[in-house]
């Protein structure tokens, strides 16, 4: 309950701080309104056509009487166009993402350079990241459609399929839709879609808690559009305490973290640990992945960091855990 609470306040967090920056709550706007006027068209279509596709998919009940084939249909349609919602919410954040990598990565450093510190992204060319973001979009609406194919078909079983299931299929597009809110930090941070996909499981109220509202105002028309630089900005800070969080809980404690340094085997400032794909620090050495750094000994003689003089040569003795 905590945690979904708390997801509930990255939200509020994130709408707050693009309300004090109009000017990049404005400049988030416009991938949002170009994506807007795409699904809009797309739904109008279905909704003109929901009735043909209905008769399409039950042939089975041409012969049925009235009321049967009215209800069977009807409730095609209804579970066909609830259907069609939730994977537009689904795909609108993932298809204005694609859109607007450019003004969302923008905004998103805004938002990390006003918390204290923004990470150096990975250098690579502006084509090549909406390259990334797209791969990993369809690979998280993979999963997103698997689960939607389940719950539709559960949609059909009485009672449940009319009262739990919508519930149970909200959360599973909350969860997948922070997924894909929070790749925008996550893949300036360079960590892979599997390892977000992990970090965000091992969290599933956090992630549930920050999705699932907004898939619900997702739904009311325009207002995606409106909320979204807000919920980009609020995924941007749940990212810096997920990952703050997972350095100083590293899962089943065998990732061998460094005190100086953080996962993925990176260095960092004495006393703090490193964000996900940051420069190791002047006196710690980046090891692979998941192992500790070594430290760097001052020559015999010579003075060291903290003062006095250095050892004589050989390595330290090995610390031991108690």
């Amino acid at each position: 309950m905590r945690d979904l609470v708390a997801g509930m306040r990255y939200l509020g967090k994130g709408q707050r701080w693009v309300a004090g920056h109009g000017r990049w709550w404005g400049f988030g706007l416009i991938p949002a309104l170009i994506a807007l006027v795409l699904y809009g068209a797309v739904l109008t279509a279905l909704a003109i056509w929901s009735g043909d596709i209905a008769a399409w998919a039950t042939p089975f009940a041409d012969d049925w009487g009235s009321p049967w084939q009215g209800l069977l249909r009807g409730l095609f349609v209804a579970l066909l166009f609830a259907g069609a919602l939730m994977l537009s919410v689904l795909t609108f954040t993932a298809v204005t993402l694609v859109i607007g990598d450019p003004f969302y990565e923008s905004l998103s450093e805004q938002v990390e350079k006003g918390e204290g510190h923004c990470p150096e992204g990975p250098d690579r060319p502006m084509w090549q990241e909406i390259w990334i973001a797209l791969r990993d979009s369809v690979h998280v609406l993979l999963r997103a459609v698997v689960f939607g194919i389940l719950l539709f078909a559960l949609g059909f079983v009485p009672v449940i399929g009319q009262t739990v299931i919508p519930v149970v299929g909200f959360c599973v597009s909350g969860f997948f839709l922070a997924v894909e809110l929070t790749s925008v930090a996550m893949q300036r941070r360079d960590i892979p879609v599997r390892e977000r996909l992990r970090l965000l499981r091992g969290r599933k109220a956090l992630a549930v808690g920050f999705g699932t509202p907004i898939v619900l105002l997702f739904l009311i028309p325009f207002l995606a559009v409106v909320l979204m630089p807000g919920a980009v900005a609020g995924a941007t800070l749940l990212v810096r305490d997920l990952v703050a969080a997972e350095e100083d809980e590293p899962e089943g404690g065998d990732r061998g973290q460094d005190p100086e340094g953080g996962p993925y085997g990176q260095a960092a400032p004495h006393g703090q640990p490193a964000p996900y794909g940051q420069p190791a620090a002047p006196h710690g050495q980046a090891g692979p992945y998941g192992q500790p750094a070594p430290y760097q000994q001052p020559a015999p003689g010579q003075p060291a960091a903290g003062g006095g003089f250095g050892p004589a040569p050989g390595p330290y003795p090995p610390h031991e855990s108690h």
